[in-house]
């Protein structure tokens, strides 16, 4: 206890030094390091985010059927490839924006508070931080899935990983909605099961195919995201509804992460 309390004095006395700098802005530098820092320390999350999603890879995505069949411009490989790297950078980025439960339950966050540091440095270097992560997720998996057969117009692939990584952002604004709303240390252990569970309905692990389960899986919150992610790929174009999808839970995170946020930040 004595030494997470000495950790916990030395590291707010490092961000209070840290924010004594110009206080206009989003971005503080020294805080920013030393987010990224206790990120890379995080076993749990480092193991969960950088190991599941290659391995879900590996276990779907490299039949020889599939480096043998094409979707367009690329081979099923490199497309359940793109799917896996979407949801590695979801997983990232929602465990990422979903640290701070575990912070305000530790009285790290009301610590912070009494620190010249702003709140929305605070928010602002937590989805940095969260999308730093999502990238190296979305990297592990492509580099994983080149080297395992998956083939395909270089371009497009690279455009597709680029959509995963930018469009997980989504999912940082979830995860700061969640972890605002779930007061609790294991809050990944409840958000895991759900982000498989979307990953599943919005036909991010399987095609959706056609019937009920189809359209009900178009209001789900990864549908939108799958299908812009595999679009430069497939050479199919965008449907109007998934860019309503996108952006429609976008918002919807975003507003419930900025009301918690702002309920969470009256506290004193």
């Amino acid at each position: 206890m004595s030494t997470v309390s000495t950790s916990a004095r030395t590291t707010a006395a490092a961000v209070t030094d840290a924010s004594r700098a110009p206080r206009a802005g989003l971005l503080n530098l020294p805080f920013l390091a030393i987010e990224l820092r206790r990120l890379l320390r995080n076993r749990r999350t480092m193991i969960f985010t950088l190991i599941m999603p290659p391995a879900f890879f590996l276990i779907f995505g490299t039949a020889d059927e599939y480096k043998t069949t094409s979707v367009g411009h690329a081979n099923v490989t490199a497309w359940i490839m793109v799917s896996m790297a979407l949801y590695g950078a979801m997983l990232a980025t929602t465990g990422g924006g979903a640290s701070v439960s575990v912070e305000r339950a530790q009285g790290w966050t009301r610590q912070l508070r009494l620190t010249p540091l702003r709140p929305t440095t605070y928010v602002t270097t937590k989805v940095l931080v969260a999308m730093v992560l999502g990238l190296v997720s979305a990297l592990v998996v492509t580099a994983v899935g080149l080297v395992s057969g998956a083939d395909g117009d270089a371009g497009r692939i690279a455009l597709s990983v680029g959509l995963a990584w930018a469009g997980s952002a989504v999912f940082a604004a979830f995860g700061l909605f969640m972890g605002y709303l779930l007061p609790a240390e294991n809050v990944m252990q409840i958000l895991g099961p759900i982000l498989a569970l979307m990953a599943f309905a919005g036909g991010l692990f399987v095609p959706l195919g056609d019937g009920l389960f189809a359209t009900i899986a178009k209001v789900v919150p990864t549908y939108g995201l799958a299908e812009i992610v595999r679009a430069p790929l497939t050479g199919d174009g965008v449907s109007v509804w998934a860019v309503v999808n996108v952006l429609g839970w976008a918002a919807v995170f975003v507003s419930g992460a900025a009301w918690r946020f702002r309920r969470d930040t009256a506290r004193v």
